[in-house]
């Protein structure tokens, strides 16, 4: 067995180009994700996926479900919601949010503590920010907020929405899903939601949890994990 986890373009320690030579939108990260499995020869996997990830995830193989074998959840949406804090529709407000985000790192850096319940080291903080340490290395960051589709128009809206139709034909496919339920964005309504589209889903709710819940919460979340993708 093997994992891979790559960083979306723009983001860690990958590439970052210009908004000139990569819009930075749903549909173009789903596309390096299909490209980099097809690429590796990979024609089945499991799917572990967090945050945006779960909208790119299931983007990128929604013509081809029936390449994943087994699904992971972890406070995520692979579905149109308008259910977004006012703190992040902050951050996409015109002019304003790009400095907020890109000058201020007003996203990165103060998820730092409010996405984890039991608080960060300072080792696994500057982990998290070293990416992000200038205007021009923000500039994913920014784009990931702005590309959240809450207006009728968004080019990202009928995309997502393709996802989420997409969802029907994993019906059969297991999944399963560890919540942090202190995350103050992907709340338990996401979750219950992710319920009405599987109801084989089998849900672990974990109090005292954050967004970071791999942070927060390992020892619970791996309990659950490790048996479901790699059964004895």
């Amino acid at each position: 067995m093997r994992c891979i986890a790559p960083d979306h373009l723009g983001c860690g320690l990958s590439e970052k180009p210009s908004l000139k030579d990569f819009p930075y939108t749903l549909e173009t990260h789903a596309k390096n994700v299909r490209e980099l499995v097809d690429h590796l020869k990979i024609s089945e996997f499991n799917l572990v996926v967090h945050d945006w990830g779960g909208a790119i995830g299931f983007t990128a193989f929604r013509d081809c479900t029936h390449r994943i074998k087994k699904i992971t959840l972890l406070n995520t949406a692979a579905f149109p919601s308008t259910d977004v804090p006012k703190r992040i529709r902050l951050c996409r407000a015109p002019m304003l949010g790009q400095f907020l985000v890109r000058a201020l790192n007003g996203f990165a850096l103060p998820a730092t503590w409010m996405a984890s319940s039991k608080g960060l080291s300072k080792d696994v903080k500057y982990g998290l920010l070293y990416p992000y340490n200038c205007w021009k290395n923000r500039l994913a960051v920014w784009r990931f907020v702005k590309d959240i589709p809450l207006e009728p128009d968004h080019p990202s809206k009928e995309v997502l929405e393709q996802t989420a139709n997409s969802l029907k034909n994993y019906i059969e496919t297991p999944a399963i899903a560890c919540w942090g339920l202190d995350d103050f964005c992907f709340h338990e309504g996401f979750l219950q939601e992710w319920e009405k589209h599987w109801p084989h889903l089998q849900s672990h709710r974990l109090q005292g949890t954050g967004h970071y819940l791999l942070e927060d919460n390992f020892e619970d979340c791996s309990s659950v994990i490790e048996p479901f993708l790699f059964p004895n």
